[in-house]
This record gives structure tokens, C-alpha cells and sequence, in this order.
């Protein structure tokens, strides 16, 4: 089953672990959207940006299922009303990406949230 993917810090470098990562996802047959500091296109999935957080609403995003995170903790805060109002129903946190602020935000809001690696979980039929 299609999983509607938000990839946040998606990069257009294909050594980057967020380009592997919407590769994969596209190759799992996953609808991939993708927001990164350039535009750029990623296996065929074009990576939006946002000059500021308000831009982030105006993003043409609805009904996402999964968001995974390639920022750290400190990048993630201009995120997370944004990642909020989407009520996805999970969020990951790749390696790096670990944040107890943020965890108290969702669980606040009934979003569930793991630490993993969404490359790993593809692998392993978990995602």
C-alpha cells in the first residue's frame, strides 16, 4: 500500500542520505513529496522550497501519511507547526534527526513518532 511520503531536508546530492531516501520510497512505489533548501527534481519528484515558515502553508501538500526528517533538532523547530496542521499519522526521525522537544509536541497532538531509518525500514518490509 501507496504511503504519501513528505521528505523534509531532501537533498539534490545523490551521496545525501534524504536523495536515497526518495529514491527508495519512489522505487517502493510510494507518492513522494520533498522539501529541501533547492529546487531541483529527485526521481522524478520535484523537491519544493520555502523562503519562510509561512511559505511552508502555501505548499501545494495534503493528506500525508508519513513524514520522515533529515534536519537536525535545531533546523526541525521552523517545522513543526507546519508538520503539525498535516496530521500525518507518523513522523520519523532518521540518525541525527533525534529531537525530545519535538517528540512531547506530537505525542501532545496524537501523532505517533519512531526513531529509525527510513532507508532501513523500506529494506526490511517495516515501512
Amino acid at each position: 500500500m501507496s504511503k504519501k511520503t513528505l521528505v523534509i531536508g531532501a537533498s539534490l546530492k545523490p551521496m545525501r542520505y534524504s536523495n536515497m531516501a526518495i529514491n527508495k520510497l519512489v522505487l517502493y512505489k510510494h507518492n513522494v513529496v520533498a522539501i529541501g533548501l533547492r529546487k531541483g527534481t529527485v526521481a522524478g519528484v520535484t523537491i519544493l522550497t520555502a523562503k519562510d515558515t509561512d511559505a511552508l502553508y502555501d505548499l501545494p501538500i495534503s493528506e500525508v501519511h508519513t513524514v520522515t526528517l533529515y534536519l537536525n533538532a535545531l533546523r526541525q523547530a521552523k517545522y513543526y507547526d507546519f508538520i503539525i496542521s498535516l496530521h500525518p499519522k507518523r513522523v520519523i526521525f532518521n540518525p541525527g534527526t533525534e529531537n525530545e522537544h519535538f517528540y512531547t509536541l506530537l505525542t501532545a497532538n496524537n501523532i505517533a513518532f519512531e526513531v529509525s531509518c527510513t532507508l532501513v525500514l523500506l529494506s526490511t518490509n517495516q515501512y
